[in-house]
């Protein structure tokens, strides 16, 4: 392993003449060294600046993170280690303080290839039946025993050809009775299995599905039975499921859909599909007739409380003590107010208090269960101190503040939640804390929880039945046992506020991990978590959402998507089997995702209806940037960064617009 430092001198020395080239009229961060180059297990100090448009190193603190910890952690001070080869990207934040907004800073880090070792097989067939096939997935580990995803076996050979062929893609056919070797080749490196081709039994297929009329985006189950002359049950022979379709739609849209070899079918457009069941030369099929989804609706718009001079961020809908309805508003890198209306009537929403605190950014809001109590995040404080502030919202338009809670927060609080007397607060993108606020003017810490991975991070969590959801990057969702598994049918590592126990993670590749969102479909019973993304690759927002449907705690299992191409999602909300989620310049999307999921649910007819915050007047005017939805009572609210708030309300089926 091997260590570098560098000394803020040698920086100032090397570099001064190429900082006085590079400086603009504004500040800027300068790293060094630059670029980066790494070996995996290489450690390295980096060290990162501020300079003004003289060149002259500033006092601000920096902190360093990485999109991608698993592969190269970072402190927040800046000691990198690379863990996995490739290119990857660290960030670099001075947080706004004063006048001075944030700055932030995108670093590439090329991390060497180790030398490639060995290939392996995931999985082999021993025996094969005439006629059939076999798709095999080698995989290539280097001398570190990383597998090595950018890599591809593309050459491989049989022994006999005349027995069992190969093509350089994998795909093993078993043609005639015998014995052969298969072998992967890449480069220098070789691996081999034995293969036995026997002759078929199977002479009949018998295929069913459990429904032969459904609508795009509903998942239909394929059954094929193999049985031999006599009538016997072949169990184990394979079966290839493929379909042909005849698209309702002849003006050159394709009639796309997707079949899982296990049997699962589900269609995007309508038409009729005939779904075809294959061993060897013995072929089955059945049809079906796939209908229009026909789920949308009409929008209206209802009201919009402007915010005209600064960024807005997130919102909390509520009914208050005295029975009005009520909102608050946070608002992103500018005075560090907190907006409070009342939207009773939502066709006249009306500002009735603000609240100041110390801080850049109250980049979250929310209130207890029984509208007495709401808590608004800090960030970018003067006094470095950050944290929360717990505030006495009984009489909404003179709401008070109880504390400030910025114990051990200084690093500051991102996102927040109210659960039983508890805050989860996010503490400088590390970890959650458990803060008792059952006195508010009195709050203390009972626990905190925070991953043990290299580079891990954490930016959201949301609180369900005594679990805790968090969204961490590359970590993906983990689940916590906060005190919910007492009383859940799943086993359980008996946690509680006081003493956090993680459950279980689910992980998925970019490591955009943002939002989540649990919830159990009231309409198949399966439960799911929406993991939503947030990447602004280029400077434009871009991700999706991903479905994992959860079985056990341990596992979970990437199962659907819904992706709008052009926009990148923020936040979500899942309520009576309908989704509604903030999708930046793509405005506010509202989804079907009732019965199983399956597929891209973007192309599958799913959307509801769609609404883009448009407003003559505001911070960037006619650009739409949806934060957060929150569906309340019969009407849908909306934060956008942009222009304020807005209520919105769905209309009936709208016959028209579901027929395009």
């Amino acid at each position: 392993m091997i260590k570098f430092t560098l000394s803020l001198l040698s920086i100032i020395l090397i570099n001064s003449m190429s900082i006085t080239a590079q400086v603009s009229t504004d500040h800027q961060i300068i790293i060094q060294p630059d670029p980066i180059q790494l070996s995996v297990g290489e450690e390295l100090q980096l060290v990162a600046h501020v300079i003004d448009s003289s060149g002259s190193v500033q006092p601000d603190t920096v902190i360093f993170f990485s999109r991608a910890p698993k592969a190269i952690s970072i402190s927040r001070t800046g000691y990198a280690k690379a863990l996995l080869a490739g290119t990857h990207q660290l960030i670099i934040i001075k947080n706004a303080q004063g006048n001075n907004p944030t700055l932030r800073k995108n670093v590439t880090v090329e991390v060497a290839f180790p030398e490639i070792n060995r290939i392996i097989f995931n999985e082999t067939p021993s025996v094969l039946y005439e006629g059939t096939g076999f798709q095999l997935d080698p995989k290539i580990y280097d001398d570190l025993d990383f597998l090595r995803d950018d890599l591809d076996v593309n050459i491989f050979k049989s022994s006999k050809p005349e027995i069992a062929e190969v093509n350089r893609f994998g795909r093993i056919t078993a043609k005639k009775n015998g014995n052969v070797k298969i072998t992967a080749v890449y480069k220098d490196l070789e691996k081999s299995f034995d293969l036995k081709v026997v002759k078929n039994p199977v002479t009949s297929l018998e295929l069913s599905v459990d429904e032969d009329i459904a609508r795009t985006g509903d998942v239909l189950r394929f059954k094929t039975i193999a049985t031999d002359k006599k009538g016997n049950v072949i169990s184990d022979a394979p079966i290839v499921y493929s379909f042909a379709a005849t698209p309702d739609d002849i003006r050159g849209q394709s009639a796309s859909a997707q079949i899982e070899q296990d049997g699962r079918f589900v269609a995007n457009h309508s038409g009729l599909y005939t779904i075809m069941a294959r061993n060897g030369n013995t072929v089955n099929e059945v049809s079906v007739r796939i209908n229009p989804r026909n789920v949308a609706r009409d929008l209206e718009v209802i009201g919009n409380g402007k915010v005209t001079d600064v960024f807005t961020s997130d919102l909390w809908v509520w009914e208050g003590v005295d029975g009005r309805d009520y909102a608050v508003t946070g608002t992103w890198s500018s005075k560090g107010d907190a907006y409070f209306w009342d939207v009773t009537d939502p066709s006249n929403i009306i500002a009735i208090d603000t609240i100041r605190v110390d801080a850049r950014t109250v980049n979250d809001v929310k209130v207890s269960e029984d509208g007495r109590i709401a808590v608004i995040s800090r960030e970018g404080a003067s006094d470095r101190k950050n944290g929360l502030v717990i505030l006495d919202v009984t009489d909404p338009s003179n709401v008070t503040i109880l504390s400030r809670f910025d114990d051990g927060l200084t690093g500051g609080v991102h996102n927040v939640f109210i659960y039983e007397d508890h805050i989860f607060a996010v503490n400088a993108g590390r970890k959650y804390d458990i803060i008792n606020i059952e006195d508010p003017r009195n709050p203390y810490r009972v626990s905190d929880f925070e991953l043990d991975t290299p580079g891990h991070a954490v930016h959201d969590v949301w609180v369900v039945d005594g679990i805790a959801y968090s969204s961490n990057w590359d970590d993906g969702v983990v689940a916590v046992d906060v005190g919910g598994m007492a009383t859940s049918d799943m086993p359980g590592a008996g946690g509680s506020l006081e003493n956090p126990v993680q459950l279980g993670s689910y992980t998925y590749p970019s490591g955009w991990n943002h939002a989540a969102f649990p919830f159990k479909s009231e309409s198949s019973g399966k439960f799911y978590i929406a993991a939503g993304d947030e990447a602004f690759p280029g400077g434009v927002a871009a991700g999706w959402i991903h479905f994992f449907e959860l079985d056990s705690w341990e596992e979970a299992k990437e199962v659907a998507r819904y992706e709008v191409p052009e926009a990148g999602t923020h936040n979500i909300w899942i309520v009576d089997d309908i989704m509604f989620v903030a999708y930046y310049q793509g405005g506010l999307r509202i989804v079907d995702v009732s019965g199983e999921l399956m597929g891209n649910l973007y192309d599958q007819g799913r959307e509801i209806a769609k609404f883009l915050p448009i407003a003559n007047e505001g911070i960037a005017p006619n650009k739409p940037e949806a934060w957060g939805p929150q569906p309340y009572k019969d009407l849908i609210f909306v934060s956008d960064m942009n222009s304020g708030l807005w209520a919105l309300k769905l209309g009936s089926i709208n016959e028209t617009a579901s027929a395009e």
